[in-house]
């Protein structure tokens, strides 16, 4: 404590050290700064996972009461479960080129179904490999004919790549817009579905998407939270030890009388273990 009122009595009375002391503070705020980010950042992580599980695993509610509108949607929507009645547009099937499912390449598949009013919502089925000899799955399950009751899972449109292009009967990404066009009739087009059931059922399905990731992970914003909060008391404790290692050097009354009470204080204490130890092997050589 003698120490730091020392290098503090320092500081006031010297005002070389005025400059190092602002860039100290200024240096410290953005760390806190840097630091409340992360905190934030984690907070963000943690509401959005715990949003994940809950629509998750909410019972499945009719379209019409979660999207409102062919262009609704909101990202706090991902994941839930709706459910849906109409039948299949299988000549406007469309494979989604460059998806991957457990480090595979192959196809998503798309297929729009009419809903009774007329309407058209896209549903995705699932995952198709490449086929063994071709760019293309070797066979593309058909869905189930007639009226059909599906459950599914909201997920964003994703919109169109520049630049990119698919041969026909195929789509570069999960565009609602694109499909809303070869369809042409009225579509959904804020989100589509990630097929879970359908009832009566396929023959064979595609193989069905992977689930999020559940769990607590956060990612690494609360350790870079107090990296910052650390780097911010080293600039302090750095400035500190320079101050007091330049006015030791100077011959400063307050430090040296501070290292004389310091030294005074470990003189009065009892030798340690190790220096006891250290003693009796030096007196035995």
């Amino acid at each position: 404590m003698h120490q730091v009122l020392a290098v503090l009595q320092a500081l006031a009375r010297d005002g070389r050290w005025r400059k190092p002391l602002a860039l100290a503070v200024a240096f410290a705020i953005g760390c806190a700064l840097l630091s409340w980010w992360q905190f934030a950042r984690r907070a963000e992580t943690a509401h959005a996972n715990a949003l994940v599980v809950a629509n998750y695993n909410a019972e499945p509610r009719p379209l019409g009461d979660v999207l409102r509108g062919l262009g609704g949607y909101s990202s706090d929507q991902q994941w839930m479960q709706v459910q849906v009645t109409g039948t299949y547009l299988v000549r406007d099937q469309l494979l989604v080129r460059d998806r991957q499912l457990g480090g595979n390449p192959g196809f998503e598949v798309l297929t729009p179904l009419r809903l009774p009013d007329g309407d058209v919502f896209v549903v995705d089925r699932g995952f198709l490999n490449v086929g063994t000899k071709q760019d293309r799955p070797d066979t593309v399950p058909p869905p189930p004919s007639g009226r059909v009751t599906v459950v599914a899972r909201l997920q964003a449109n994703e919109h169109a790549i520049p630049g990119r292009s698919a041969p026909a009967g195929e789509i570069p990404s999960i565009d609602l817009g694109a499909v809303a066009k070869d369809v042409g009739a009225p579509t959904f087009t804020g989100a589509y579905g990630l097929m879970v059931s359908e009832t009566p059922p396929a023959a064979r399905n595609p193989i069905p998407l992977e689930p999020p990731s559940f769990g607590d992970d956060e990612g690494t914003h609360l350790s870079y939270a107090i990296q910052w909060i650390m780097f911010a008391l080293i600039a302090f404790f750095g400035l500190a030890w320079s101050v007091r290692r330049s006015l030791r050097d100077a011959g400063d009354p307050d430090i040296l009388e501070a290292d004389e009470r310091a030294a005074a204080r470990r003189s009065t204490r009892a030798p340690s273990d190790e220096a006891v130890e250290d003693s009796l092997l030096d007196a035995d050589r």
